[in-house]
């Protein structure tokens, strides 16, 4: 309970918009991504509400909407905790994200406008150009770069699943996302996503999609267990 108090300390409320509930979850989904919220904190509905200043209905709703995400899990009584997933878990869903982010590049080099394709190499231009940033914004310019070419797909039910994929994986792909040791790697696999859509050579698009989720999955199980070594654990 203290390590909560201490991680909520100084966060400041919410922003007020037509949903409490959404500016609560966006609140916590981000203290979680920066492990503020370390994996297996217990989340009492009633100290975060208080954290946060907003009343426990929104609250409550905040963390159903993190659980659907797959950030929050709860105990065998019902009581809210980042979860924890195992590497094996993670593993599994990425390897669907791969496959579904690969189908999509090459829908993309078939269905979407070079306008579209122009605003994708922006974005990784933006990446590259702003990479020392803020680490949140960075990430959310790296998820944009992925989601944009989802959309560039034009298949809704691929859209619709990719998000939802998405969402579970947020946590993991924001820990790859920080390792700056395979930054330059990452960088060279973003160019030649782009390059092969540019060129809407669609089995090179999904062939380099696929090796960056690839890569992905190896950062993070690095990730996870340079954590553990920290830990001790």
């Amino acid at each position: 309970m203290e390590d909560l108090k201490q991680a909520l300390s100084g966060v400041g409320g919410v922003t007020r918009s037509l949903s409490l509930a959404e500016d609560a979850a966006e609140k916590i989904r981000e203290m979680i991504l920066l492990e503020r919220l370390a994996p297996g904190t217990a989340l009492p509905e009633r100290d975060l509400a208080e954290a946060l200043g907003v009343s426990r209905t929104p609250m409550r709703e905040a963390i159903k909407l993190l659980a659907n995400d797959g950030l929050v899990d709860y105990t065998a009584s019902r009581r809210p905790f980042v979860a924890d997933p195992s590497l094996e878990e993670i593993c599994d869903y990425l390897r669907v994200q791969g496959a579904l982010e690969a189908l999509a590049g090459e829908l993309a080099c078939i269905n979407t406008t070079d306008a579209q394709l122009h605003g994708i190499d922006i974005l990784n231009r933006e990446i590259v150009e702003r990479a020392d940033g803020d680490k949140m914004m960075s990430f959310n310019r790296d998820m944009a770069f992925h989601n944009a070419i989802v959309l560039a797909s034009g298949n809704a039910a691929l859209i619709e699943t990719h998000g939802r994929y998405n969402a579970r994986l947020w946590r993991a792909r924001f820990m790859s996302s920080q390792r700056t040791v395979s930054r330059a790697s990452t960088t060279q696999e973003h160019s030649r996503i782009v390059q092969a859509l540019l060129a809407r050579d669609e089995a090179g698009a999904s062939q380099a999609l696929k090796k960056h989720l690839k890569t992905a999955e190896t950062n993070i199980a690095e990730a996870i267990f340079e954590r553990a070594l920290k830990s001790g654990k």
